[in-house]
C-alpha cells in the first residue's frame, strides 16, 4: 500500500523574505484572511521560488490523495464501534475493480459489483429511515481523517427519532452508488460520505450527499450537498447541524435536491453535537 499523504503545509505569511530579487505584492496583508494563493510577490516576471515549491508540494499532496487507497477493512472495524447495536458494517465494492479503472470509468463507480449486490440481496429485510454510505471517492485522505469523527457526532443525534440501517463502506465508489445500496436496504434516505476532488490547499475535504427516496438512475439535482467537511473547513458540529436540519426537512416535505433549500443558518448551531436539536418551524421553514 502506498504511503499516506501528509497534511498540507501551511502557507507562509509572506511568499519569500524581502530581498532585492523579490518584489512584494501590495495586497500581501490580505493573506492572513485566506489560504488561497494570493499576493505571492514576484521575482522578475515569475513566481518567487518558495511560492513555486509550495505549489508543487500541494499538487503532489492532491495527487497522492486521489491515488492512495483507503484501508477499508480497518475503517470498517473502526465504524463498527459506532454502528447501532446489532447492525453490521457492510464491506462493498463498486464495479470498478481497481483504482486506475475507477479514475477512467466513472460509470463503473456508480454501480455495485456482482458480489456486493448478492450480499445486499441476502440480507434480511429491515427497512430503515436512513443509511450511511462511506465511499473513498477522489480523496482517501478525506475519508480516513473525517468519516469516523463526523459519524461519532452524527449518529447519536439521530438515535431517538430515526431508524438507522447498516453502515456501508464502499471501495472505488461514486456518489450515485449510494442510491443502489439504499434501495436494496429499503431506506427512505441515504447519506453518502465521500472524499471530494482535492484542491491545492485542501486534499482532505469530505462531502455529504443526501437523497430522499433513493433509487438507481437518480441524478444530482435530486441531492443536497454539504461540502468541505474537515477540521480546517466546515466543522463536524456545523456539518451535523446542517445535515440534521436537511434530513428532518426532507422527511417532512418528502423531497430533496434543488427543491429543498438549506435554511439551517437561520437556526443557532449547538456548541456541542450532543445537545438536542430544537427545530420549531418558522414562517420561512414551513413546507411550501
Amino acid at each position: 500500500m502506498s504511503p499516506r499523504p501528509s497534511a498540507p503545509a501551511p502557507l507562509p505569511a509572506a511568499a519569500e523574505p524581502a530581498s532585492a530579487t523579490v518584489t512584494p505584492n501590495p495586497w500581501e496583508r490580505l493573506r492572513q484572511f485566506t489560504s488561497a494563493r494570493i499576493a505571492l510577490g514576484r521575482a522578475g516576471t515569475s513566481l518567487p521560488t518558495r511560492a513555486h515549491l509550495d505549489f508543487a508540494l500541494a499538487h503532489a499532496q492532491a495527487r497522492m490523495a486521489v491515488h492512495t487507497e483507503v484501508d477499508m477493512e480497518q475503517l470498517a472495524e473502526q465504524l463498527q464501534t459506532l454502528a447501532p447495536p446489532g447492525q453490521p458494517v457492510l464491506r462493498l465494492h463498486s464495479a470498478a475493480q481497481d483504482r486506475p479503472t475507477y479514475l477512467q470509468r466513472p460509470d463503473l463507480g456508480r454501480r455495485l459489483d456482482t458480489a456486493s449486490r448478492s450480499l445486499l440481496q441476502g440480507l434480511p429485510g429491515a427497512p430503515a429511515d436512513v443509511v450511511f454510505v462511506v465511499a473513498d471517492g477522489l480523496s482517501s485522505l478525506a475519508i480516513e481523517r473525517n468519516a469516523r469523527p463526523f459519524l461519532r457526532q452524527m449518529l447519536p443525534a439521530l438515535a431517538t427519532h430515526w431508524r438507522i440501517g447498516p453502515i456501508s463502506v464502499v471501495r472505488n465508489a461514486r456518489v450515485a452508488l449510494g442510491d443502489e445500496i439504499a434501495a436494496a436496504l429499503g431506506a427512505s434516505l441515504v447519506v453518502v460520505l465521500i472524499g471530494e476532488r482535492p484542491g491545492l490547499s485542501s486534499p482532505d475535504s469530505m462531502g455529504l450527499y443526501m437523497t430522499w427516496q433513493p433509487r438507481p438512475g437518480m441524478t444530482d439535482e435530486s441531492r443536497n450537498c454539504i461540502s468541505n467537511v474537515r477540521e480546517q473547513g466546515l466543522s463536524y458540529v456545523q456539518a451535523v447541524h446542517k445535515l440534521h436540519y436537511l434530513m428532518q426537512q426532507a422527511r417532512q416535505r418528502q423531497l430533496s435536491g434543488v427543491q429543498l433549500k438549506d435554511e439551517s443558518d437561520t437556526l443557532a448551531a449547538p456548541e456541542q453535537a450532543g445537545q438536542p436539536f430544537v427545530l420549531a418551524p418558522t414562517a420561512a421553514q414551513r413546507p411550501r
